[in-house]
């Protein structure tokens, strides 16, 4: 991905960069904290299952996974990424996944890096359809995808395993405005 490519962000405190091998331990940092954890998928045992990730981070295929950094912008430090975990050119889908380090929540991050991106998978990916998962319990997230004007469509039973545990998550998804039902 070239930097003229990356979505734009208005937030007074953070910007959006390419992610970097370098900001895993910060990543790793806030991953594996317990209050962060307890409403993720994540199931990190060590930083080098991390570093794995990052591979499918610097593929050129389009349907690889696209993430991002979400940097202060005084600072340059990680503080959460942002990207696509699922791509799917054939049908024009994405699925969004995002998360930050505890010390920003409740500053606005969120809702204005979900926004700009789900704006940038539209248009840059041709993404018809941009969904998202939360997990039941994962209300935050939840209010996230609501402000950015995700509709809920429904509750997926025991969809994933959750630390050797099957997890309901809900559902939602956000279509393309300017795509109406005669253009598809």
């Amino acid at each position: 991905m070239h930097y003229a490519d990356l979505p734009t962000l208005a937030h007074e405190l953070v910007y959006l960069r390419p992610l970097s091998r370098a900001d895993a331990p910060a990543w790793y940092g806030y991953l594996t904290m317990p209050h962060v954890l307890e409403h993720t998928s994540w199931d990190l045992r060590s930083i080098d299952e991390l570093m794995l990730k990052f591979d499918a981070f610097e593929s050129t295929d389009p349907a690889s996974e696209v993430r991002l950094a979400i940097a202060l912008c005084d600072s340059d430090k990680l503080v959460g990424t942002v990207g696509f975990h699922s791509v799917s050119p054939l049908h024009k889908t994405a699925e969004i996944a995002y998360d930050l380090a505890p010390g920003v929540w409740g500053r606005g991050i969120a809702p204005s890096v979900c926004a700009a991106v789900v704006k940038w998978g539209f248009s840059h990916l041709g993404a018809v359809r941009i969904q998202a998962t939360a997990l039941d319990s994962n209300t935050r997230s939840v209010r996230v995808l609501e402000k950015c004007g995700f509709q809920r469509e429904g509750l997926l039973r025991n969809f994933r395993m959750v630390r050797n545990h099957p997890r309901d998550f809900w559902i939602y998804s956000c279509l393309d405005p300017h795509i109406g039902i005669d253009d598809t």
